[in-house]
């Protein structure tokens, strides 16, 4: 991880620097979109934090119980040591929506219509905290000229092309929640989407294997891909049928922009920092 400053003891990462960032920025289109929709969103922002405090957790246990047991198991001190790595993208999401899910069903909040509006903050959220990771891609040509240097090779630069689709992603999303056919249909779009992207991204990086080039990333990214296929049939069936705006010219025009924007700030940050 790169150190950014120490405050006494206290080192603060860019990974971090850049996790808190990602959550501040979908923290705000969250709450800013659930006003616009006439929910409650003071109390909306309260599940925000816990379902974002329950990812991270989430996050750190699935990557210690998938990818190294047995080292934590033997050093179990470093399990707190987040700042050292090691968080699963798949544990966070999956714990992340259990709590706000939980939240939603106990305060009575519109479960589907909520999850639809946290669906694209979520993504450009998680785009954005990928900035910061460190570069774990698997090995690439130095006669690409994307590739970042590490330690004498060339790598590739997983993180980049994760942000890069993250964006593309949140574009879409954030048109489709102007006009959605049924309600649940931003959110499973939202997770088969990411779903998928990840697994792209995973045939550049360097993990464990299960067989052939698939890894257990691939694994938990086809039971998302899965489960995201079921949801959207049974919300197809059992979710009423609602009526959109209509998504104007001028809704692609700025939404196209700052995704360009978002990518081109983020590729030069991380090519500052990584490169």
């Amino acid at each position: 991880m790169i150190p950014m400053f120490s405050i006494g003891p206290l080192t603060i990462y860019f990974f971090g620097f850049m996790i808190a960032i990602g959550a501040s920025v979908g923290l705000f289109i969250f709450t800013r979109e659930a006003k616009k929709q006439g929910l409650d969103h003071k109390l909306l922002m309260d599940g925000a934090i816990y379902s974002l405090v329950g990812g991270i957790l989430g996050a750190r246990v699935i990557y210690i119980l998938v990818y190294n047991p047995a080292y934590y198991f033997a050093n179990p001190i470093k399990i707190i040591f987040i700042h050292e790595g090691g968080l699963s993208i798949h544990g966070g999401i999956l714990v992340g929506l259990i709590v706000g899910y939980w939240f939603l069903k106990k305060h009575k909040m519109p479960i589907w219509k909520t999850m639809d509006i946290a669906a694209p903050a979520l993504i450009i959220a998680q785009g954005i905290s990928r900035i910061g990771c460190d570069v774990f891609g698997g090995p690439i040509s130095s006669a690409f000229p994307w590739g970042v240097e590490v330690y004498g090779g060339y790598l590739h630069p997983a993180q980049a092309y994760e942000f890069l689709l993250d964006y593309l992603l949140f574009g879409y999303l954030w048109l489709r929640l102007k006009n959605p056919v049924y309600s649940g249909q931003v959110f499973t779009h939202y997770l088969i989407g990411f779903m998928v992207i990840r697994g792209i991204v995973e045939f550049t990086r360097l993990n464990p294997v299960v067989f052939g080039p698939f890894s257990v990333s691939h694994v938990m990214s086809l039971i998302g891909i899965i489960t995201g296929m079921i949801l959207i049939k049974y919300l197809k069936q059992k979710e009423p049928i609602i009526k959109g705006n209509v998504v104007k010219k001028s809704d692609y025009i700025k939404t196209a922009i700052f995704v360009l924007i978002l990518m081109i700030v983020s590729l030069i940050i991380y090519n500052l920092v990584q490169g």
